[in-house]
């Protein structure tokens, strides 16, 4: 169980810009390499995911005269999974008049992440989320506006400003739909060639260097490579190895995870963000979970009953028996805490036998004092879809009565390791949003996973990609390459290993099994004792998985169970380094909570000493079986001082 620990490794040299913070962007995409307007076109890019990220990407890459191929899962971009986002998108663009600015930005993205992740990459991000809003604007993105005509902001989680923009409760849809009319624009003009309903299986390597991918075909089951001169993968997050989470029953992690076994370094697996405010659990035959937005939590106050085991309905309960318990142990944020501290913290009253509802492990989110002041109309006005959406799933009225909510799996921030210029330790696979590990550091502030995806896509990756086409004298690729042939031919011996399995049990029972021992080994808190368990169990079900997985059909024609088997077993590994990274990281740190490292009121303990540094995971090809080195890359804060993240 134990892996070889490599060190501070020239292998993950960030190429962070120097001088001071505010001047390094500037400075770094002056020095970039330039491709020239009439040699663009010469050069054909592989984007792998049409969420904010891929379609923003494409389109501009598009625009600048780049030759695009675009690949997502489903039929049509509009429903990848960006579309699923709710409450906003920060930027600092201070029209509040309350404080905000780049730099107060960028310090709440570096300590809500609970100083880990790179001071470079967060103030890049904070100086390019102002012209993020411009672009959205200018594409017809419909945010909410106050009675002037301004633009109106939101307050969210982490943050004493108001610097969220939002579109209602559909924020994600309505950008998704930006960039995807900036996408579509370009495949209407023959600029980018679309392939929809086409799953990456694997990353295609020439001379070290990524050259193309092979996809199966959805629809009719046929596997086909595709050459280029640069891959981008924007395929999102890998929440689902929890089997349950808020993320779309089709993301997965496989992308990624076939570039990871091509050499592609893993950075901060174990880093998962639970975000505090979904519909609990209702029962064992759900097959996902549901957001409530987290800027519900402006108007909403969060509290469960002072005493254990009090049954009573909500109304019922006097103020004075009522324990809103987020206000009480941080009184300065309050119900906007961040993510990882509020998801903790209703854990902790619901284990002491508070919680709510049937099942005893939900807490209040009450709108009663917000109706009071400013009437059903007012808050209709601001999260009515939200509302509304509420009462279907649970039959409940929440103008009448307390939602109940509980944390589940959100997001991840660990992903593909990458650097500066967005590119992963293999040459020419560059990595954008949630699916890169760069920006979140331990804990990812809500509003900001919307922000990092368009940034990298409109605003960084445009630069950065220059420098690999024009400095690394690529030669003329097709799919004639030998390199083609053999990576064509080890998807076809994997999909027929699982077809042939022939054995007894679904793909989802198998995920399901896996699923809740994530939960319950590596999720809201973990132990050395439980995540060894957690290694040991893993192992001996992925065994068992590919000897006695059931797939029905065959490869050759439209099976959904095919596809969801090939995503379960990259799960089933994934897992293993998920554990692996946690186990080995003897600290507390955002949403990594190890119980053996917190504080005498029950917050995270984090060791800067020994543990101020990206994990970053390599696959040992060398090994008999799975087996990881670690890199270490340290974290160097220069513009803020390394501080107990505090709230209170």
């Amino acid at each position: 169980m134990s892996a070889h620990v490599v060190g501070a490794s020239s292998k993950l040299a960030s190429k962070c810009p120097t001088g001071p913070l505010a001047d390094r962007w500037q400075k770094h995409r002056f020095e970039l390499k330039l491709v020239s307007p009439a040699n663009r076109r010469r050069f054909h890019v592989l984007v792998v995911g049409t969420g904010l990220a891929g379609a923003s990407a494409a389109a501009s890459l598009a625009e600048m005269g780049y030759e695009v191929s675009a690949f997502c899962i489903q039929d049509s971009p509009r429903r990848a999974h960006s579309i699923a986002a709710q409450g906003g998108i920060n930027a600092a663009k201070n029209y509040q008049n309350d404080g905000d600015s780049v730099w107060r930005l960028f310090y709440d993205t570096i300590k809500g992440g609970d100083f880990r992740a790179r001071e470079s990459n967060v103030h890049r991000l904070a100086e390019v989320s102002v012209d993020i809003i411009d672009q959205c604007v200018a594409q017809g993105v419909p945010f909410a506006r106050e009675y002037g005509g301004l633009l109106a902001n939101r307050s969210f989680g982490g943050a004493q400003v108001s610097r969220t923009f939002y579109a209602r409760g559909q924020t994600g849809q309505q950008l998704l739909l930006g960039a995807y009319s900036a996408l579509m624009r370009q495949v209407g003009e023959g600029k980018i060639k679309l392939y929809p309903r086409h799953e990456m299986l694997d990353l295609v390597l020439v001379d070290g260097v990524a050259r193309g991918i092979v996809c199966r075909n959805l629809v009719d089951g046929a596997v086909r490579s595709f050459a280029g001169d640069a891959v981008l993968l924007c395929t999102g997050g890998y929440g689902n190895v929890f089997y349950l989470s808020t993320n779309a029953k089709a993301c997965n992690v496989t992308a990624a995870w076939r570039a990871h076994k091509r050499g592609a370094v893993f950075g901060n697996p174990c880093y998962t963000q639970i975000h505090p405010t979904c519909i609990p659990v209702s029962g064992a035959h759900q097959s996902k979970l549901t957001l409530m937005s987290e800027s519900l939590r402006n108007d909403g106050r969060v509290w469960v009953p002072r005493a254990g085991g009090d049954a009573r309905a909500a109304e019922s309960i006097p103020e004075t028996e009522r324990d809103y318990y987020l206000e009480r142990k941080y009184p300065s944020f309050g119900n906007l805490s961040p993510r990882d501290i509020s998801s903790r913290a209703a854990k902790q009253v619901c284990d002491e036998g508070r919680g709510v509802g049937a099942t005893r492990m939900a807490v209040y989110l009450d709108f009663r004092d917000a109706i009071r002041r400013e009437g059903a109309g007012g808050i209709r006005a601001k999260y009515g879809n939200l509302f509304q959406m509420y009462e279907r799933i649970t039959g409940e009225d929440p103008y009448q009565a307390p939602m109940r909510i509980f944390p589940a799996v959100h997001y991840t921030m660990g992903g593909v390791w990458v650097d500066y210029n967005l590119e992963s330790t293999i040459p020419g696979l560059f990595v954008l949003g949630e699916a890169n590990f760069s920006d979140h550091g331990a804990n990812r502030l809500g509003a900001s996973a919307l922000m990092q995806g368009l940034a990298d896509g409109y605003f960084v990756v445009p630069y950065t990609i220059a420098s690999h086409l024009a400095g690394r004298k690529l030669g003329k690729v097709t799919t004639d390459h030998a390199a083609f042939a053999r990576t064509e031919q080890e998807v076809r011996e994997r999909i027929e290993r699982l077809v042939n399995a022939r054995g007894t049990r679904t793909p989802d029972s198998f995920h399901r099994e896996l699923g809740l021992l994530m939960w319950d080994k590596c999720g809201m808190a973990r132990n050395a004792a439980g995540l060894g368990t957690a290694i040991e169990r893993i192992r001996d079900l992925r065994e068992q998985y590919h000897r006695d997985v059931r797939i029905p059909g065959d490869a050759a024609n439209l099976n959904s169970a095919l596809e969801h088997a090939g995503r379960v077993a990259d799960f089933f590994e994934l897992a293993e380094l998920m554990c692996r990274d946690a186990l080995h990281r003897d600290e507390s740190c955002g949403g990594h909570f190890r119980e053996e490292f917190q504080t005498a009121e029950g917050e995270a303990q984090r060791d800067d000493a020994n543990f101020c540094y990206a994990g970053a995971w390599e696959l040992d090809a060398s090994a008999n079986g799975l087996a990881w080195n670690l890199h270490k890359e340290p974290l160097i804060f220069e513009n803020v001082k390394l501080a107990e993240r505090s709230y209170k």
